[in-house]
């Protein structure tokens, strides 16, 4: 899969059925492969902190998460082909997963979210299989255990929702004792999932306004979002 820089963070040019073929196989692999799913917001945190930049260039399939990634594509014709968010990309597998009886577990979210997530789940795709749940307000010295649980429910997918860069972090952090195929960063996933959190209408999906919406519904973002143009202008910069 051809890759393209952004301030110096790799991103896979893939569309989001290139991005669904990958996952399917690696699937059938004997290894985990770390899935990231970053938006202009982790690459500039990626500026600032190496460890970060480095975790993102170990993934095995790292995806735009955001329309800026895309925007800045454009600007100097690096060749990114489409937004491919996290939710969109797991609806697909998981799709795919009930089809093939694969199971997921979901680690992230706060106490009870992940369980409604993974009812929600369970009754819109057929035969998927949801192997263990566990929310993400865990102290460090409970998550041996927490990797055992994962381990013991043998999943195939675990969806890592801690937000960025915990989740990141975290995925590198236990990728060598993980027995599970796939660990994707899926952020505020489970709670879209759950129903606590909703997306935008699919009017505001396809012109890449996701975030003008939440910045609507959610004005105190707007910190954050100053954050886009911050992002285009350095990568104008510094490519």
């Amino acid at each position: 899969m051809k890759r393209v820089e952004i301030l110096n963070v790799p991103i896979h040019a893939v569309s989001q059925h290139e991005a669904v073929e990958a996952l399917i196989g690696f699937l059938n692999q004997d290894k985990l492969m770390k899935v990231y799913t970053p938006n202009p917001e982790i690459v500039m945190l990626a500026q600032a902190d190496e460890g970060l930049l480095n975790i993102l260039k170990d993934g095995d399939l790292v995806v735009p998460d955001g329309i800026g990634l895309i925007m800045a594509s454009k600007l100097k014709g690096l060749g990114l082909k489409e937004r491919v968010t996290g939710v969109d990309l797991t609806h697909r597998l998981l799709s795919y997963c009930g089809n093939s009886k694969k199971s997921v577990f979901i680690l992230g979210g706060k106490p009870d979210v992940p369980e409604k997530a993974a009812e929600n789940i369970e009754n819109k795709y057929n035969g998927i299989k949801i192997a263990g749940t566990q929310h993400g307000y865990f102290k460090q010295e409970e998550n041996e255990e927490i990797i055992n649980s994962i381990n013991s429910s043998k999943a195939d997918v675990l969806f890592v929702c801690l937000g960025a860069p915990r989740q990141e972090i975290w995925i590198d952090d236990n990728k060598d004792k993980l027995n599970c195929r796939i660990a994707i960063g899926l952020g505020g996933g489970v709670d879209i999932y759950a129903g606590t959190a909703k997306r935008a209408p699919m009017a505001y999906q396809k012109l890449g306004l996701e975030w003008f919406y939440r910045l609507m519904k959610e004005p105190k973002r707007y910190k954050r979002m100053l954050l886009l143009p911050k992002f285009l202008v350095e990568f104008l910069i510094k490519g």
